[in-house]
C-alpha cells in the first residue's frame, strides 16, 4: 500500500501544475504523504526528489515536515543538504535542525548553527534557545551557555518557564551551582518540576545535603521527584540511602515507574545485593512494569554484577525486543564473568540480527576476549570498528587491546601499541601494564611503564597505590615512599579497602581489620581457624605485597585481616553450608587473599563468587575462574 502511494504523487501533481491554487494543494499532498510514510527513510527521499521537481520544497512548511522527518530517521546529512539548500530558512527550520543535531550527539555543529542563525539576523525565540541550550547542556559548553544567558536576558525571554528550567539544568551540569540558584530563585512558579530540577542540578555538582534539604522542604512530592533523589543518590555513590529513600517512597504510597526501578537496581547492582534485587524483579510484576529493552538492560546487568550471571543469561533469552542496550549489558556481564567465548559468540549473533553495536559493546567484547586471553580475535574484532562499522576507538577501547597484550606477556608489543595509538594514554591504561609487567616479572618494561605513570597529568588514587606496588615488590622502598609523599602532596586520599556480603537480606561491610560488627569475636575465632587450616593446606603469605618496609610478621599480620576475608568468615558463621557466598570487593583483590580463597573455597566445600575492581572471581574447588590473571 505505501510501495503504490508515490507513483500516485506525480499524477497528483501533473494534475495541478496549471492550476493557480498548484502549491497549496501540492503542499497538502506532500505533507500527508509525509505523515504516512514517516518511518520510511527511502519513501521521504523519493517524496523529497518529487517536491524538488516542482519546487514544492521551498514550501516553509513543506521544508519543516522534510526537515523534521529526516532529523527523526537520524538522516542528519539529508537534513543538513535541505537546509542549506532552503532560502532564507525561518526560526522554525533552524530550531529543527538544532534540535536534530542534539539528537545525533554533534553538540558542537548545534551550538555554530545557533551562531550562524544570529548572524543570519534570525530572531531566536524561546524554542530555539531551548534547543541550543539542551547541546550546551550536553557538551558542558559553559562558554557558550552563558553567551546564550545573556542573549535571554537581551531578548527579554528570561521568564519564559521552560527557558529557566533548562538554565538550571545547564549551569548544574556544568557545575556552576551559585548560578543555578540564582536562575531557580529568579522563577515565578517554583513548583514541583522547577525544584526536582534544581535537585538534579545540586546532585550533578555533588550537593547531596542540599538536594536532600531542597527534597525534605518541597510540599509536593510526585513519582518523578522521587526518582530524582533516588537517582542522585545513587550517581553519587550513596546506593544504601537511595534505596532508603525508595523504602520511604513506598510507605508514602507513591507509586515508582520504570525509571524508579532502574536506578533501585543500579543501586542493587553496586552494592552486590543480589537477594534485594530478586524482590525487586518479583515487585516490578505487581506495579505491572514491562519488561522492555531500558528496563531488561537494567535487570541483566543487576543480575550480573550480584554474581548470578545464569540468572542473568536465562532473563536476556526470555526478552522477545532486544536493542543494543540489551546486548551490551549481557556482552559486559559475560565478560566481568570470564565467559570470552559466550561474549564473543552473542556479539556475532547481534551482527547477524543487524543490530548496529556501538562504542559501549566494543568494550564489552574487547574485555571478553582480554579475560580470555584471545589475542588475534580481539585484534580482528578491534580494527572491525572503523572498517566495518564506521566507529572511531576511544581510549577505553585501546586499553582492552593494551590489557590482551598484556595478559599473554607481549609487553614490549604493548608499549609499542600505546606510543602509535591515536589517543593519550590514560592512567588505567598504564596502570593495566604496570600490572601485567608485575605479573610477568618484567622490570625493565615495569620501570618504563612506572615512569610514564608517574608523569601522567591525571592520576588516581588506585593508580598511586598500583606504582607504589610495583616498587614495593622490587624492595625499592624509597621510590615506593616517593610515590606515597607525591599522593599526600597532591592532597589525594587513599581509597580504603571495603568488602561487602549480603544476607538475609541485609548488606554487612567491613573495613581492613574491622572490629564493628557485632559478631566480630565469632568472625575472628572462623578467621583463625581459616588460618590454621589453610596453612596445613600449603598456604603461606604472599609478605611481598604488603606494602609497608616492616618484618615479615607484621606484614603476615596486616594480610590475615584483609576486608575480604572478614566478609567470608562472616558469610561462613551466617549461611547454611554449601551455599553460595557473593562478596563485593571496591579495590582489586590482592594477589596474597586470591591464593588463600581458593584453599577457603576447598576446605569449606563452598563456591566463592568475588567481584572485585575489574571483575568476578568464581572460586570452587581450590580453582579460580581468573586462571591467576586479573
Amino acid at each position: 500500500m505505501i510501495i503504490c502511494t508515490v507513483p500516485r504523487i506525480t499524477s497528483n501533481l501533473q494534475h495541478h501544475e496549471s492550476n493557480p491554487y498548484s502549491n497549496l494543494n501540492d503542499r497538502r499532498i506532500i505533507i500527508s504523504l509525509l505523515h504516512k510514510n514517516r518511518n520510511n527513510p527511502k519513501h521521504v527521499q523519493s517524496i523529497h526528489g518529487h517536491a524538488i521537481k516542482t519546487a514544492t520544497s521551498q514550501d516553509p512548511f513543506v521544508a519543516f515536515e522534510l526537515l523534521r522527518l529526516y532529523c527523526k530517521l537520524n538522516s542528519i546529512n539529508h537534513a543538513t543538504k535541505l537546509f542549506h539548500s532552503t532560502h532564507n530558512p525561518n526560526v522554525y527550520l533552524y530550531t529543527s535542525l538544532i534540535d536534530g543535531f542534539v539528537s545525533f550527539g554533534s553538540y558542537t555543529h548545534a551550538i555554530k548553527l545557533f551562531n550562524q542563525m544570529l548572524r543570519s539576523h534570525v530572531f531566536a525565540d524561546n524554542y530555539a534557545v531551548t534547543a541550543v541550550l539542551k547541546a550546551c547542556v550536553l557538551q558542558r559548553a559553559l562558554t557558550s551557555g552563558r553567551e546564550v544567558h545573556g542573549l535571554v536576558l537581551k531578548y527579554g525571554l528570561g521568564l519564559d518557564r521552560s527557558i529557566a528550567l533548562k538554565l538550571v539544568e545547564f549551569y548544574g551540569k556544568c557545575g556552576v551551582l551559585d548560578d543555578a540558584w540564582k536562575v531557580f530563585d529568579e522563577m515565578p512558579e517554583r513548583d514541583v518540576v522547577a525544584c526536582t530540577v534544581m535537585l538534579g542540578s545540586c546532585f550533578d555538582c555533588g550537593m547531596v545535603e542540599e538536594a536532600i534539604g531542597l527534597f525534605n522542604d518541597m510540599g509536593t512530592r510526585d513519582t518523578v521527584c522521587w526518582t530524582a533523589v533516588i537517582d542522585g543518590l545513587v550517581s553519587n555513590a550513596e546506593f544504601n540511602r537511595g534505596l532508603e529513600v525508595f523504602r520511604e517512597m513506598q510507605v508514602k504510597g507513591v507509586e515508582p515507574n520504570e525509571v524508579t526501578f532502574v536506578c533501585v537496581l543500579s543501586a542493587c547492582a553496586q552494592l552486590g545485593a543480589l537477594e534485594l534485587g530478586r524482590w525487586i524483579h518479583t515487585y516490578m510484576h505487581k506495579c505491572d512494569i514491562k519488561v522492555n529493552p531500558f528496563v531488561a538492560g537494567a535487570l541483566i546487568n543487576m543480575y550480573s554484577r550480584c554474581g548470578d550471571i545464569d540468572e542473568a543469561r536465562t532473563l536476556f533469552d526470555e526478552v522477545r525486543v532486544k536493542d543494543v542496550s540489551t546486548y551490551n549489558s549481557m556482552i559486559g556481564g559475560l565478560a566481568l564473568h570470564g565467559k570470552s567465548i559466550e561474549a564473543v559468540e552473542l556479539f556475532r549473533k547481534m551482527n547477524k540480527e543487524r543490530i548496529r553495536p556501538n562504542g559501549i559493546t566494543f568494550v564489552g567484547v574487547l574485555n571478553a576476549c582480554s579475560h580470555g586471553g584471545l589475542v588475534d580475535l580481539g585484534f580482528e574484532i578491534f580494527q572491525s570498528m572503523e572498517t566495518v562499522h564506521g566507529i572511531k576507538p576511544e581510549v577505553e577501547h585501546y586499553g582492552c587491546m593494551v590489557d590482551i597484550l598484556g595478559r599473554v606477556g607481549r609487553l614490549e608489543e604493548a608499549l609499542d601499541f600505546i606510543a602509535r595509538m591515536g589517543v593519550e594514554a590514560d592512567d588505567k591504561m598504564l596502570c593495566s601494564l604496570l600490572s601485567a609487567c608485575k605479573i610477568h616479572r618484567n622490570i625493565q618494561i615495569g620501570e618504563k611503564v612506572a615512569k610514564l605513570l608517574s608523569e601522567h597529568s591525571r592520576i588516581d588514587s588506585g593508580s598511586f597505590i598500583m606504582l607504589s606496588n610495583f616498587y614495593a615488590s622490587l624492595g625499592r622502598w624509597n621510590n615506593a615512599a616517593e610515590v606515597r609523599e607525591n599522593m599526600e602532596k597532591g592532597g589525594i586520599v587513599k581509597e580504603p579497602g571495603c568488602s561487602s556480603i549480603e544476607v538475609n537480606n541485609a548488606i554487612h561491610e567491613f573495613l581492613s581489620g574491622d572490629l564493628r560488627h557485632p559478631e566480630r569475636k565469632r568472625i575472628y575465632e572462623k578467621l583463625d581457624e581459616l588460618n590454621y587450616l589453610t596453612t596445613l593446606e600449603g598456604y603461606s603469605p604472599a609478605t611481598e605485597v604488603a606494602l609497608h618496609d616492616v618484618d615479615d610478621e607484621q606484614k603476615e599480620l596486616a594480610l590475615a585481616v584483609h576486608s575480604e576475608r572478614l566478609a567470608i568468615c562472616y558469610g561462613l558463621i551466617s549461611t547454611e553450608a554449601y551455599t553460595t557466598l557473593r562478596i563485593g570487593e571496591n579495590l582489586r583483590i590482592c594477589d596474597d587473599c586470591h591464593a588463600m580463597i581458593k584453599l577457603v573455597a576447598k576446605i569449606s566445600g563452598r563456591k566463592i563468587v568475588v567481584r572485585d575492581r575489574n571483575r568476578f572471581h568464581h572460586f570452587e574447588k581450590g580453582e579460580c575462574s581468573c586462571k591467576d590473571y586479573w
